[in-house]
């Protein structure tokens, strides 16, 4: 028999409330999943700008790992350290701080420590555009705050096989041991054009061949960075 416009309307409305209340409830059951996902995602990405993970370790042994080596604060842009007793630099959402002001933003610091709780290496995000979204990462400082210990980078959307390769070891191996000051000027790193570049200079990392785009957005999101850090990386150079 066939069914009244207003009887149609009313069951549309009906499921689409019924469904959208599951899909809700849902969501809302998966969030700690996700949070935990996104945490453990973070934390190994840190850990990765400074040492070779393990690629058997369970999640437990990463966040025990993470527990045990880093230690981290929030700085200004003046390189002051912030106190703040509800958000820590774990929860800084970086791509949602990147939208703020330069000055306005709280900065994470991670401090990778050694079992004696000396500090081996400064961890600093970093964030910005790639060829057709979001780049982001994380420089690693050896306690000279010049010399590059490791990178870790992450993209959303790049070309496979291109800008994509920035997330691959090989590539990120290049920034090891590259500095960013010349004298006292901080003058950063830069990926250059092309790749199997020969005699680089000790500013300059070979670069990706067809993705010159990309590379340009990770020198300037590193450029970017490094000079919001460069009152804390000043301060803490004086104190050596």
């Amino acid at each position: 028999m066939r069914q009244s416009n207003l009887y149609v309307i009313l069951f549309a409305a009906g499921m689409t409330i019924i469904l959208g209340g599951m899909l809700s409830l849902t969501s809302v059951g998966l969030k700690p999943l996700q949070d935990k996902q996104v945490e453990l995602d973070t934390k190994k990405k840190i850990l990765g700008a400074v040492m070779t993970l393990d690629s058997e370790a369970t999640p437990e042994e990463v966040l025990n790992l993470y527990k045990e080596r880093v230690q981290s604060m929030l700085v200004d842009i003046n390189g002051n350290e912030v106190i703040d007793t509800v958000m820590t630099a774990e929860k800084i959402d970086i791509g949602k701080n990147h939208k703020l002001a330069a000055v306005d933003r709280n900065y994470p610091v991670f401090k990778f420590v050694n079992e004696a709780g000396e500090v081996e290496a400064y961890i600093l995000p970093v964030f910005g555009a790639g060829l057709w979204d979001w780049v982001s990462g994380f420089v690693a400082l050896e306690k000279d705050l010049n010399t590059i210990k490791g990178v870790a980078f992450d993209h959303k959307q790049e070309t496979p096989g291109l800008g994509a390769r920035i997330t691959e070891e090989m590539v990120k191996s290049r920034y090891a041991g590259k500095t960013i000051f010349e004298g006292n000027e901080l003058v950063s790193v830069n990926m250059i054009k092309g790749e199997g570049n020969a005699d680089l200079g000790p500013h300059e990392v070979d670069g990706l061949s067809g993705a010159t785009k990309t590379a340009v957005g990770v020198n300037k999101m590193i450029e970017n960075y490094l000079q919001c850090y460069s009152g804390f990386i000043e301060k803490n150079k004086k104190a050596l």
